[in-house]
């Protein structure tokens, strides 16, 4: 049932081509997609938690969650230059291991866009809230002024009831979206470009600012170990969150001009960028004010998200226990007006990530609509605007109530089980076509592949293990969900199965 149904490269691009999607964006708007997915959440908000996991050995963690990245990306970059069409991993499954592993891949991304475009929205609220409670906004207001009452101000993890600001950013995103991909770009080459300074700026304080002292013990907490979710790889799995969001620009391929030598550069490009700040951010983080755990009553480092954390952490000015850690790294260094700068940096510049998140769940999810597997009217297009509306309208609802309803930190490592387990199909396909379709053009070849698509799904796993026992509950859950969905619908209205393809 799983892999019988294999749908043809070429058939895949034929029924692209008879419902495509607008071809607007180039290289340079591709790898400021890929940027703009990428440097958001993850080491805006997460850089604490990673702190708490592994101490300064989150340097460690950086550059291994960047070696898994990379070794996917250039199995990604293989795989959407042969089949320049929307849906990412999805698609490539569809053609290469069958249409019920591509229906769980799908399944699967819902994890890595959705949620994350929702745990992003949280991200960004935690800040917005730093400037509203702790900033008289440059002289115009007395702090706290404009404030939003304590229970509209967090969400119920927080003891709030509904988290307004993470709300509202995502339907501001979803309109933004509805009106069209070229100008949902432009204002995210703006927002972009905000982080970048956001991030210089910081690097530029913070790294002459670092104490040899402050990295010692550098690991206080071990590696880890399988399922344990703490250490350096346990941290690796979390702040993998940092690096997702760089295959979005595969899911753009189909709106791409020249894809064939785009995609790659965007996916490669992005990558690098996003690699370099992360490693320089992190170094000045830890070095300049410190990265210690906090410690339980065992003397053994505290689960982030916890309630006994958020006790340790009552009062405590330590990196570990912010929830806006660049700013606040700042401010401790004595920048306190630069802090508040960074802060609003990140107000103005995180909902380009929410954009390009929920950008690609609209995608991969108009592809599977217009493979059958998904009903047929989610994939019609604005007369006006030329994009989804119907499926940006549902998933932007869907994303601004999780946004208002859920934590940051735990969902991060529920969004990286996704993007874990999509990242592997699309390395075991490319290894799969070299066999089956060796002969078949592509304009961009993985280097050594056998070499290099193992080794990124060992990584893969590496990472999958350490993210904890409740996190691969979680997801092997939402996959049995999956099943079943696909089971009452998918595999009966399929497309392929029916020979129903559209004209």
């Amino acid at each position: 049932m799983l892999f019988k149904r294999v749908k043809p490269l070429d058939q895949i691009i034929a029924t692209a081509e008879k419902k495509a999607l607008t071809r607007q964006l180039g290289a340079l708007q591709l790898t400021l997609m890929g940027v703009g997915a990428i440097i958001g959440t993850g080491i805006f908000v997460l850089t604490a938690e990673a702190g708490q996991k592994a101490g300064p050995g989150m340097m460690l963690s950086f550059v291994i969650a960047a070696v898994v990245c990379a070794l996917a990306a250039l199995s990604y970059a293989e795989l959407a230059s042969m089949v320049p069409v929307a849906g990412s991993a999805y698609t490539y499954t569809y053609g290469v291991l069958g249409e019920g592993v591509a229906w769980i891949v799908g399944w699967a991304l819902v994890l890595e866009y959705a949620i994350a475009a929702g745990t992003v929205a949280v991200g960004w609220s935690n800040y917005m809230n730093g400037l509203l409670l702790n900033t008289d906004l440059f002289g115009l207001v007395h702090p706290g002024a404009l404030s939003l009452p304590e229970f509209l101000r967090t969400g119920p993890q927080d003891g709030g009831i509904f988290n307004l600001l993470a709300f509202l950013i995502s339907l501001v995103i979803m309109f933004l979206l509805i009106i069209g991909t070229s100008k949902s770009a432009k204002v995210n080459a703006v927002l972009v470009a905000i982080k970048i300074v956001a991030l210089t700026v910081f690097i530029a304080i913070a790294l002459p600012a670092t104490k040899h002292s402050n990295f010692q013990p550098f690991l206080p907490n071990g590696w880890g170990s399988p399922l344990g979710g703490i250490g350096v790889l346990g941290a690796a799995a979390s702040i993998f969150f940092a690096y997702v969001g760089f295959d979005a620009v595969s899911t753009a391929a189909e709106e791409t001009k020249n894809p064939n030598r785009n995609i790659p550069i965007g996916l490669i490009g992005s990558l690098a960028v996003c690699t370099i700040f992360y490693l320089l951010v992190g170094y000045g983080a830890v070095g300049s004010v410190g990265s210690q755990p906090m410690l339980g009553a065992d003397g053994i480092a505290i689960h982030p998200g916890t309630l006994e954390m958020a006790n340790a952490c009552k009062g405590s000015e330590a990196l570990v226990c912010s929830k806006e850690p660049l700013a606040h790294v700042l401010r401790l260094l004595g920048f306190e007006r630069i802090g508040n700068l960074v802060g609003l940096a990140a107000v103005l510049a995180l909902p380009s990530v929410i954009l390009v998140m929920m950008y690609g769940q609209t995608r991969i999810f108009f592809t599977m609509s217009r493979d059958g597997l998904l009903p047929a009217g989610l994939s019609k297009l604005h007369p006006k605007f030329h994009t989804p509306h119907v499926l940006t309208l549902i998933t932007g609802i869907a994303v601004s109530l999780f946004a208002a309803m859920f934590p940051v930190g735990v969902l991060a490592d529920i969004v990286n089980s996704g993007t874990l387990f999509a990242f592997i199909m699309v390395s075991i396909g490319v290894m799969v076509l070299r066999v089956r379709q060796p002969e078949r053009h592509r304009p961009f070849r993985t280097p050594a592949v056998w070499l290099i698509c193992p080794l990124a799904i060992l990584g893969c796993l590496l990472l999958f293990v350490n993210l904890g026992v409740h996190t691969l509950v979680l997801f092997f859950g939402w996959a049995i969900v999956g099943l079943v969905v696909y089971a009452l619908y998918g595999y009966r209205k399929s497309h392929l199965a029916n020979g129903t393809e559209p004209a």
